[in-house]
């Protein structure tokens, strides 16, 4: 929660905002969660996993893309009248999603890359439609002091925040903490969902 919570503050998400969130495990939900709390009026979420997809709708997404088969940078645009979307949320790894953050984030718009991911190989593209949206590019991390907005923000606040919004309803872990085993079970339930991502969300 603190590092979507974060995420949502680096992007600067504001009333009435489209916002777009790539990679929806317990981070990326907690995003949709924290997007909409924020007041976005179309939260979109992005993941290969049909129940992690699935599990957004419930939670807050608006709309959920499959990037498999689907150009998500173009259908951000359509579902936002060919604006693209205010702000996107990266919390995938894959150089593929930061590609389609760029191609479908709305000019002049704010991608924040929220994910740790190894070093991307050849292929992403800064020329193309990142070049012609010319987004505003962020890292967040909101466990790292100091905080973007040092002094004034900082980890203990935002895990205060969050903490409130766990309290007020605006953020429940209910359906993405999954599954919940024993700690006798805990061996055979790790490999099951490191090997099988539609097996859980967040174990």
């Amino acid at each position: 929660a603190q590092f979507a919570v974060g995420a949502i503050r680096d992007g600067n998400v504001r009333v009435g905002d489209a916002v777009a969130v790539f990679g929806l495990g317990a981070i990326g939900l907690m995003a949709v969660q924290a997007a909409r709390a924020a007041g976005a009026s179309q939260v979109i979420g992005i993941d290969l996993a049909e129940n992690r997809r699935s599990i957004a709708l419930q939670t807050g997404a608006d709309s959920v893309f499959d990037p498999s088969g689907t150009d998500v940078g173009i259908e951000l645009k359509r579902v936002t009248s060919n604006r693209g979307v205010d702000v996107v949320i990266v919390y995938s790894g894959a150089a593929q999603a930061m590609q389609a953050a760029l191609r479908g984030v709305a000019f002049g718009g704010t991608v924040v890359a929220g994910a740790f991911p190894p070093p991307y190989g050849a292929g992403l593209d800064f020329g193309a439609e990142a070049h012609m949206n010319r987004p505003n590019i962020v890292f967040s991390r909101a466990v790292s002091d100091p905080n973007r907005d040092h002094p004034r923000w900082d980890q203990r606040r935002i895990f205060e925040t969050c903490w409130g919004m766990f309290e007020n309803g605006s953020l429940s872990g209910d359906l993405i903490v999954d599954p919940v085993v024993s700690f006798a079970e805990l061996d055979k339930a790790f490999v099951k969902v490191m090997s099988s991502p539609d097996e859980g969300i967040k174990l």
